[in-house]
């Protein structure tokens, strides 16, 4: 089979508030996400399950609906480090020509984001390439993530909420 390459602009808004403290960063959205219009949208990604296991809020996030409110409750944003690029459906390994996002601009309009956590090997390659050298590293912690896709199964559900809880707690 031959996966078709499309040049794809991000269409999804930043999922951001005012209060937004730690901002979670993908590399681009997946064609689910697109079609659903909203971060995370695959239905066997793990990222709300494992966010509610380390808030104690299992079962509380089924709609979108549900997930901004959760996310807005806990000051979480989220984006992701390609604005456009070159891509195969949702392969992060076809990515080519990216255009990054303006994280630092984004950083610059929302100070109160002092977390900025980087989900999965290609978003950390890219945010290393394009953005890493541009912050203060000494006021805006970085975590580099697994990836909670479904791609990424061989990793447990506690694997993940033991490396995504380091967003959250020292």
């Amino acid at each position: 089979m031959i996966k078709k390459t499309q040049h794809l602009t991000h269409t999804l808004p930043i999922f951001i508030n005012d209060d937004s403290k730690v901002l979670i960063l993908g590399s681009f959205p997946s064609v689910k996400s697109r079609e659903v219009m909203f971060y995370y949208g695959h239905p066997q990604n793990r990222f709300y399950k494992v966010l509610s296991k380390i808030f104690n809020e299992e079962d509380s996030i089924s709609t979108i609906d549900d997930k901004k409110s959760f996310l807005k409750r806990h000051r979480i944003a989220l984006y992701d480090v390609i604005e456009e690029c070159d891509i195969s459906r949702s392969a992060d390994s076809s990515i080519k020509n990216v255009k990054p996002a303006d994280i630092l601009g984004i950083l610059q309009e929302f100070p109160l984001i002092k977390v900025i956590g980087i989900t999965g090997r290609k978003a950390k390659e890219l945010f290393d390439k394009y953005i890493l050298n541009k912050i203060d590293i000494t006021k805006i912690k970085v975590v580099y993530l697994p990836s909670s896709s479904p791609a990424n199964a061989k990793m447990s559900i506690e694997a993940l909420q033991d490396s995504y809880n380091s967003l959250f707690y020292n």
